[in-house]
């Protein structure tokens, strides 16, 4: 079963991100080599004006010509802007920008310019969240651990306004879980299910933490709390299937993945599930 659950590894950090990848840690060298095209890789400077190349330059070897053009005239735009409304306007336009070619470490940046002009709850767990979602799919190690901290960063001044931000807490959580002291992390989520023991996200994190640490029989309790919430989320479904496998409940684990690929569109994910259920079967 270890190589389906090297295609799970893969796939969680590839294509899932965000809210259902595994902590980088868990993903091998070689395994690296094959999310690298997917990665982020640009500088993520805390300043409210980004110098106007820093972007477009770091993604130049995987932007169009007219990608680059866009970027670059979206950054000259916020640069010459006059006032804090015209930069929000321009730093947004250039963050959707960037979400649509997948570079998500300018997506954070550019969000973290809005909350560097006005630090609302709101725009600081937006920056937080951008960072966090670059975080999850960047498979540099040193530039992955930038991106945690700089997702802390962002968590922790919403979290200052209003501690009862349980998900960015839960979030805040998996940045530590791959660092030098993923015992904070684990903690963190403890806290979270302490104060909301209904909170799907952690839930979630602690199933994806239990698959890292082998503790599949674990995993298996918390992907079921999670779907007794949410019964049609199709990500702890799969890992449920994924975990059910590793306990040798075969039959269970392959009920469980066709109800994922009846419903899942991502060819993909049904990919890994056919990797899956050769072995099952």
């Amino acid at each position: 079963m270890n190589r389906s659950v090297g295609v799970v590894i893969v796939l969680a950090v590839v294509l899932v991100g965000g809210l259902y990848s595994l902590p980088r840690t868990v993903v091998s060298s070689q395994e690296r080599k094959l999310t690298q095209s997917k990665s982020d890789s640009s500088a993520t400077p805390n300043t409210a004006s980004p110098p106007a190349a820093s972007s477009t330059e770091t993604h130049a070897t995987s932007l169009s010509a007219e990608q680059l053009r866009t970027a670059q005239t979206l950054v000259e735009k916020l640069q010459s802007s006059t006032n804090n409304n015209e930069k929000t306007g321009w730093a947004t336009k250039l963050a959707e920008f960037y979400r649509t070619v997948s570079k998500f470490d300018s997506v954070a940046k550019y969000t973290e310019v809005i909350a560097q002009i006005a630090p609302t709850e709101a725009n600081m767990l937006q920056a937080g969240d951008r960072y966090y979602d670059a975080f999850s799919f960047s498979a540099n190690e040193a530039k992955s651990a930038n991106l945690a901290a700089k997702a802390r960063e962002w968590y922790q001044k919403a979290l200052d306004k209003n501690p009862n931000l349980l998900n960015a807490k839960a979030n805040m959580a998996m940045t530590y879980v791959s660092s030098e002291n993923p015992m904070q992390g684990i903690m963190m989520l403890r806290e979270v299910i302490a104060a909301d023991p209904t909170n799907e996200l952690a839930l979630f994190n602690l199933g994806l933490l239990s698959m890292r640490s082998n503790q599949y029989e674990k995993a298996v309790e918390r992907f079921r709390q999670v779907l007794k919430l949410s019964p049609n989320n199709a990500k702890a479904q799969f890992y449920l299937g994924v975990s059910l496998a590793q306990t040798g409940k075969n039959k269970e684990a392959l009920e469980v993945l066709q109800k994922v690929k009846a419903t899942e569109t991502d060819p993909s994910i049904q990919a890994a599930i056919a990797e899956l259920e050769k072995e099952l079967k």
